[in-house]
C-alpha cells in the first residue's frame, strides 16, 4: 500500500451541518442560535469563567501560603537498565546521555535511578544517584561519581 492508495474508512467522513439554509432543516433562519441577544451575534457569548458578572468561582476561592513549584529542583531521569546501552567501561557523562538520546532535557541535573540490571562496568557521572542504582553500579565494579 502506498500513500496515494490510502482511503478513509465508508462512513467515517460525513458533510457538516449546513446552517442557514431553509425551515425544513430545523437550522435556518436563525442557524440554531435563537432571537437577538448576545449569543446570536458574531464574536458573540463570554469569556471562560465568566459568571453573568457574579464574582467568579476563581476569585471566591482563597489563595493562602506558600507554593514551592516555582523553586522546585526538578533532574532528568534515567534508570540503570538504560545503560546497557553503552560499551564497557565506558565513561557516561550527561553531554553522552543528552548526545544518545536517552536524556531529552538536562533539567537541574540527572538522577540515576536503580530500575533493571547492569551488565557492564561503566563510569557514571550524574548530579545525583538512588542508593540502589549506586549499589548496582559499584557491585560490577564500575563507578558511581557526583558532579
Amino acid at each position: 500500500m502506498k500513500l496515494h492508495e490510502l482511503k478513509y474508512n465508508e462512513g467515517s467522513i460525513f458533510d457538516g451541518k449546513r446552517k442557514g439554509r431553509g425551515t425544513s432543516s430545523g437550522n435556518g433562519k436563525t442557524s440554531g442560535r435563537g432571537q437577538k441577544g448576545q449569543n446570536s451575534r458574531s464574536g458573540g457569548g463570554v469569556r471562560i469563567g465568566f459568571e453573568g458578572g457574579q464574582n467568579p468561582l476563581f476569585r471566591r476561592v482563597p489563595k493562602r501560603g506558600f507554593n514551592n513549584a516555582r523553586f522546585q529542583v526538578r533532574y532528568a531521569v534515567i534508570n540503570v537498565s538504560d545503560l546497557n546501552k553503552f560499551e564497557d567501561g565506558a565513561t557516561i557523562t550527561p553531554e553522552l546521555l543528552k548526545e544518545m538520546g536517552l536524556v531529552k532535557k538536562q533539567l537541574d541535573g540527572i538522577k540515576v535511578l536503580g530500575n533493571g540490571t547492569l551488565d557492564k562496568k561503566l563510569t557514571v557521572k550524574a548530579t545525583i544517584f538512588s542508593k540502589t542504582a549506586k549499589e548496582k553500579i559499584e557491585k560490577i565494579g564500575g563507578k558511581a561519581e557526583v558532579i
